[in-house]
C-alpha cells in the first residue's frame, strides 16, 4: 500500500468512525418532535399512528422521543405563530397541510422539518425537486399526479352525465388552490363542464357560500383539499346534501361524514410515512437528501346513503372500482 492509498483509507475510516459516533450519540438523546396541525375528527388517530409507528421503529414516547402536539385554526398566521412558539423546544418539526408547510418555510427555520399532506411542494416552492428536496424540508405530498383533480371531475360526470356547472369550494389564500384549479381547468372543456370557484376564509363562510352556489346554479361540488376545508368536512358534507349537490372530496373522512364520493390518500397512512422520515433524520440523514414521497395509495370511497338522499344512482362501474362503499 502506498502513502496516498494509506492516507485515503485513513480518511475514509475516520469519516466512517465519525458518522458512527454521531449516529450513536443521536440515538442516546431524547429527540424532541413537535407536531403542528389542525383539530378535526382524525387528529388523534393521526397522532396515534405517528407515535405507534415510531414505537415500532424503536422510539418510545417519553424515552427516545418526546412528541408534543399543537393544533390550530387553519390560517397562515396561526400556523406561523404555533411553529415559531415551538421551535426553541424541538429537534424535529412535523407540519400537516400545505398551509402548515408554507408557514414553516416562511418562518425560515433551520430545524429539520417533515411535511405531510402537501399539494405540489415543488410548485409552491417548498422543495427544489421531489428527488432532491434541498434545504431542511421533506415529506409526503398529497397529490400523486396533476391529473387527480381531473379524475375527481370525471367521477362526478360519470355519476351525473348531464352535469354542466360544478362549484369548486376552496380556502382563500391556500397554496393548493392554483395547482388544483389549473388541473381542473385542463379537464373541464373535454367534459363540457363550467367551473364555479367559491372561496371561503373560514368555516363561518360556508352557509353563505352554499347559497352563492345555488344562485350560480351549481349542479355538483368539488372540494379542494386544504387545512380549512378539511376542518369543515362535516359541515360541508351536510350543506352539500341540504342543497342537493353531489360532492366529490379528497379524503374518505368526508364520505364518512355524508359526502357522496372521495378520491384521495389515507391520512393515517401518511402519518406512518412521516414516522419513517423522523427515523431517518434521527439516524443522521439530512432532509435535503430524503426524496419526497407520494402517498402510499389512493382510495375511492362512495356513500350510497348520500346518493339516496340526493336522489341519484351511482353507476355499478364506479361501485366496482370503490375501495369502500358505505350503505
Amino acid at each position: 500500500m502506498n502513502r496516498r492509498q494509506f492516507i485515503s483509507l485513513l480518511g475514509t475510516s475516520a469519516a466512517t468512525w465519525s458518522f458512527d459516533v454521531r449516529a450513536q450519540q443521536s440515538l442516546k438523546k431524547t429527540w424532541r418532535v413537535g407536531v403542528v396541525h389542525t383539530r378535526d375528527d382524525q387528529t388523534d388517530r393521526r397522532n396515534g399512528a405517528l407515535e405507534e409507528t415510531l414505537a415500532k421503529l424503536g422510539y418510545v414516547q417519553g424515552r427516545e422521543v418526546e412528541i408534543s402536539v399543537r393544533t390550530v385554526v387553519p390560517t397562515p398566521k396561526n400556523f406561523e405563530d404555533a411553529i415559531t412558539g415551538m421551535l426553541p423546544y424541538v429537534d424535529i418539526l412535523v407540519v400537516w397541510s400545505t398551509l402548515g408547510a408554507v408557514a414553516a418555510r416562511n418562518v425560515r427555520t433551520m430545524v429539520p422539518t417533515v411535511f405531510l399532506s402537501v399539494g405540489a411542494p415543488v410548485n409552491i416552492g417548498i422543495v427544489q425537486s421531489l428527488a432532491r428536496p434541498g434545504g431542511n424540508m421533506t415529506g409526503v405530498t398529497f397529490e400523486a399526479a396533476t391529473e387527480t383533480y381531473g379524475k375527481r371531475l370525471q367521477i362526478l360526470k360519470e355519476i351525473a352525465p348531464g352535469l354542466s356547472r360544478v362549484a369548486i369550494l376552496q380556502g382563500a389564500g391556500d397554496a393548493n388552490v392554483p395547482y388544483a384549479m389549473s388541473a381542473l381547468e385542463q379537464a373541464a372543456p373535454a367534459l363540457g363542464v363550467k367551473l364555479l370557484p367559491m372561496n371561503i376564509k373560514s368555516v363561518d363562510d360556508l352557509e353563505a357560500t352554499f347559497l352563492g352556489m345555488r344562485r350560480e346554479q351549481a349542479e355538483a361540488l368539488i372540494v379542494v383539499a386544504g387545512a380549512l376545508t378539511f376542518t369543515g368536512t362535516k359541515q360541508i358534507a351536510n350543506l352539500a346534501l341540504q342543497h342537493k349537490l353531489p360532492s366529490c372530496h379528497a379524503f374518505k373522512e368526508a364520505v364518512a361524514a355524508g359526502g357522496l364520493v372521495s378520491l384521495g390518500p389515507d391520512s393515517i397512512a401518511m402519518a406512518r410515512q412521516g414516522a419513517t422520515y423522523i427515523d431517518r433524520i434521527i439516524q443522521g440523514t439530512e432532509p435535503a437528501d430524503l426524496p419526497v414521497e407520494q402517498p402510499a395509495r389512493y382510495e375511492l370511497h362512495v356513500n350510497l346513503s348520500a346518493a339516496k338522499a340526493l336522489g341519484i344512482t351511482v353507476p355499478p362501474s364506479l361501485l366496482v372500482r370503490a375501495d369502500e362503499v358505505i350503505e
